[in-house]
């Protein structure tokens, strides 16, 4: 790392568990982040931030101003905008050595299969079930761990699927492909502002503590947050040996 790297991220680096050999892995990073909304805010800014050296976004929305009241990497000022250029003037706002690219698109099966296999860690900040499968299909074509979460309402949860491991579930063991799944939005349901910004900051640590190779991950463990009491519960997930999305996978690998 050079000077200016030193001293921006000096307080990384006087961390034990990163220091700079951490620091370096971060900024070496690969991230892919699909959904630049409410939890994507939070996770574009702190990755960048904190120095991950190439972070894609994809997103197909544009900023409204409905999305202002919880998603703080857009302004009144780029209303209209992609979201996806928004949220890189933001990132380049904080940390212009970082490089963002951002995909006005949605992530389709075409698409993360040709992204995924870049990145070194994945995050879904996405708001629909739907797209939840596509990206831990392809995280668990590609062996790429992938850290999720969701928020609505005044509940959030967070976790981390991680099918290199031999006994930690993907997604799909949890909330199989097939099942019934009610879609709640945003926009018809409401969603507490600060919620987003708790669940997504805590996507970015997990993402971070990946790439610097410290600490322990949620994989395996589902972490459920009532924001109501603020009080949270965590459960242990099972891998499913029969998962119609994983089991071959794993055989095979």
């Amino acid at each position: 790392m050079n000077d200016d790297q030193l001293l921006r991220y000096s307080r990384h680096i006087l961390l034990d568990d990163i220091g700079v050999e951490g620091q370096q892995r971060i900024v070496a990073g690969r991230a892919l982040v699909i959904g630049a909304g409410g939890l994507g805010s939070p996770v574009l800014l702190y990755l960048g931030s904190a120095g991950v050296g190439t972070i894609t976004v994809v997103d197909h929305d544009t900023v409204d101003r409905t999305n202002l009241q919880r998603q703080i990497a857009h302004s009144d000022a780029r209303v209209g905008e992609p979201k996806v250029l928004s949220a890189a003037a933001a990132v380049a706002a904080l940390n212009p050595e970082v490089r963002v690219v951002g995909l006005q698109q949605r992530a389709d099966e075409a698409l993360l299969d040709r992204l995924v296999p870049e990145a070194d860690v994945v995050l879904d900040c996405s708001d629909n079930f739907a797209t939840r499968q596509a990206v831990n299909a392809a995280c668990v074509r590609h062996r790429r761990p992938l850290v999720s979460g969701a928020a609505i309402g005044l509940d959030g949860q967070i976790s981390v699927w991680d099918s290199r491991g031999p006994e930690t579930p993907c997604y799909a063991c949890v909330f199989p492909p097939g099942a019934e799944m009610p879609e709640v939005r945003c926009a018809v349901m409401g969603v507490f502002a600060p919620l987003v910004g708790i669940i997504g900051t805590m996507q970015a640590a997990e993402a971070l503590k990946l790439l610097a190779g410290i600490g322990q991950s949620l994989a395996g463990r589902l972490q459920m947050l009532d924001g109501r009491d603020l009080r949270w519960t965590e459960i242990a997930l099972p891998r499913d040996p029969g998962c119609s999305v994983c089991a071959a996978h794993r055989h095979a690998g």
